[in-house]
């Protein structure tokens, strides 16, 4: 599971589907519903949110916007729009550490978005979520970059 903290504008179209998918499963984690993912290392944020469920939700609004600009058809009933707004602080370490990621797997996939991500100057977060100092988040799963 891979709740990106970079803008979903940056994601192929691959990896966008995935991030719905697996946002709309954290989801249903923090709802009850299912029994998997319950200790999942990408949940640790929004669960230590006092408004968890408004987080995703939230997230959830973001990355169906994306959507919509592209001419994808998510479902948005699965959002619970009534969400109050909030806001995350994410490092900037772990924007860093998910860009270097995201490039790896789009030279694989979509050249051409590899080429925009590289060539760009200053990465923008996803809009739940502000930029602070530090390094890499620590419930962040650490692989050989």
């Amino acid at each position: 599971m891979r709740i990106w903290s970079v803008h979903p504008q940056y994601l192929d179209t691959k990896g966008l589907v995935a991030l719905w998918r697996e946002a709309i499963l954290a989801k249903c984690v923090l709802e009850g519903k299912t029994k998997g993912y319950k200790n999942h290392p990408q949940l640790k944020r929004f669960k230590a949110h006092r408004k968890p469920l408004d987080c995703l939700n939230q997230y959830l609004s973001d990355v169906y916007k994306e959507a919509l600009n592209r001419g994808y058809n998510f479902d948005k009933n699965k959002i619970q729009w009534s969400f109050t707004p909030v806001e995350l602080a994410v490092t900037k370490g772990q924007i860093k550490y998910e860009t270097v990621h995201l490039q790896k797997k789009l030279k694989l996939r979509d050249e051409s978005r590899y080429n925009d991500l590289i060539s760009q100057t200053e990465i923008i977060a996803h809009p739940l979520f502000k930029i602070i100092e530090g390094e890499i988040e620590e419930w962040e799963y650490l692989n050989s970059l």
